[in-house]
Order: C-alpha cells, then structure tokens, then sequence
C-alpha cells in the first residue's frame, strides 16, 4: 500500500478512493477555463469523487514554433488563482524552467514536472524544495524501475509529497504504449500513482507540426488502469475538444465524462473494497 499525501483536504494513495485530477490542456482564455473547471467540480462531486484542477499556463514543449502555448507566466496564474479560489479546489500546472518555480509555488498546490523534464536532478530538487506535492510525469523514454531514481532525488529534499504518473511508452516513432504492470511496478516504490489516460493515447508529433492523438481509446485505458489499482485518474478535457487550441486529439470531451467516472468509480471501490496489491 502507498503512503497517503495530502493536499488541502483531499487524500491520494494508501487505500483512500480515487481522484480525479482533470482540466483542459491549456488556458485559452478566462470564461472557458472557469466553465469547464466548473462543470468538472460538478460532476465530480455528483460522484462523490474528490477533484483536482490542471491546467498549463505554458506549453513550452510543443511539436512548432507555431503551436499555441496558452498565456504565459504571469497571465496564466492569475487565472489558475481565480479558479483555485472561486471553486475552492486544489490546481496543478505543469513549470518548465527554474525562473517559474518560486512564482507558481505561490498559486498552485500541485507542482508537475513534465515528462522530458523527468530525469532532470537540478530541477527536480529545486521544485521539491519549494515544499509543495510534487506531480512527476515519467519520461516516454523511462522504465518504470527508473522511476525509483526520480524518487530518491525528490524525496533527497525532504518533501515526501510526491506522485508519478504514467503517460506511456515510446513504442517506434509517433506511438505510445500504456504498460499497466508499470502501474503496480511504480506503486511498489511506496509513492502514490497517477494514470494519465490522455497523453497515454498521444501521437507526439503524429500530426507534422502537432501532436495527434486517439480520443476513441481514453476510456478504455482509464477503465483498465483503474482495475489495476491507481491513486488518481488524470485527464485532459474540454467542452469542445475538436476546437481546443492545443492537444485536440487526445482530450475528452465533457459530456462523455460522468458516465465514464460512474463505471471507474465502481471499479475503485470494488478494487479499494478488496485492497490493491
């Protein structure tokens, strides 16, 4: 069983119920980012499922120059601020260079480190020293036994509150594979572990110049991952994911979302109910 983090009021690992850890991919503007956060709350709560906002204020790792990134820094958590405090949730967003961290520890509750940026010791500890959770994304190019590795350094610092997450496996060019026994691999590591359904379904730079992505597969990996024993269910979504400025492909819409979340939800308590190995 993992050790339990706690951020704000919710509980992630030990034996604790699921998580639901969703948003859009990036900050387009204001009235669309508070809609769907929203409307993720609701629903969330319709389910008795505890919720965590994401989003990214930047994408600095997009497959063009041309790609939209969202608002930047400053921009970017002045909205993430007005969600945290008019929903009263938790948020997480994504830092990609030193400069950001101070800054972003201020606003969010949730620090993630992007998968690129997974093996990154300088990083890693400076994000870990500011003392707040610490999301880990690993690498497409990393074994799950490495990810003991990410941990050590993290926890070097002291900070215990640490996730990893499993977004897939480089499998040849453009393709993802989701390994699930890297699920139970991981969560040996005592750490709780989040199931990213979304980027587990990416085509990174399928598209040319964009990421593509297989939307039709996301429910299926988010009902397997679930029966195999995840902390948190990780998931980018938008009201109208055709038209998302980043990350189309593989976002889910949120329409489709309750359904989906009754029937894992059914399936953490019955595995929770049983105790994960």
């Amino acid at each position: 069983m993992t050790r339990t983090v706690i951020i704000n009021n919710i509980a992630i690992g030990g034996n604790n119920p699921l998580v639901l850890i969703a948003g859009p991919c990036v900050i387009e503007d204001v009235e669309v980012t508070l809609s769907i956060a929203r409307s993720l709350k609701e629903i969330a709560a319709s389910l008795s499922i505890p919720y965590i906002f994401k989003t990214s204020y930047d994408k600095a790792n997009r497959s063009s120059l041309k790609s939209y990134r969202g608002p930047g820094l400053e921009k970017g958590l002045e909205v993430i601020q007005m969600v945290k405090e008019q929903l009263s949730v938790p948020v997480l967003s994504d830092v990609h260079r030193f400069e950001e961290i101070q800054p972003a520890a201020q606003v969010l509750d949730i620090l993630q480190i992007p998968a690129f940026l997974s093996r990154q010791t300088d990083f890693l500890t400076a994000v870990a020293e500011t003392g707040k959770v610490v999301n880990v994304k690993k690498g497409q190019f990393m074994s799950p036994y490495e990810v003991k590795n990410i941990i050590g350094k993290v926890a070097s610092t002291g900070n215990q509150g640490i996730l990893i997450t499993e977004r897939g496996f480089s499998f040849g060019y453009n393709n993802l594979v989701a390994d699930m026994r890297s699920l139970v691999i991981m969560r040996d590591f005592g750490y709780p572990v989040v199931f990213d359904a979304s980027h587990s379904v990416q085509l990174p730079g399928g598209q040319g110049t964009a990421s593509g992505g297989q939307r039709q597969f996301v429910s299926y990996l988010a009902r397997a991952a679930s029966a195999v024993g995840i902390d948190a269910l990780f998931m980018e979504v938008h009201s109208k994911p055709d038209s998302a400025l980043c990350d189309a492909p593989n976002m889910l819409e949120l329409q489709t979302l309750p359904h989906l979340l009754k029937q894992i939800k059914s399936i953490d308590d019955l595995i929770k109910g049983e105790g994960v190995n």
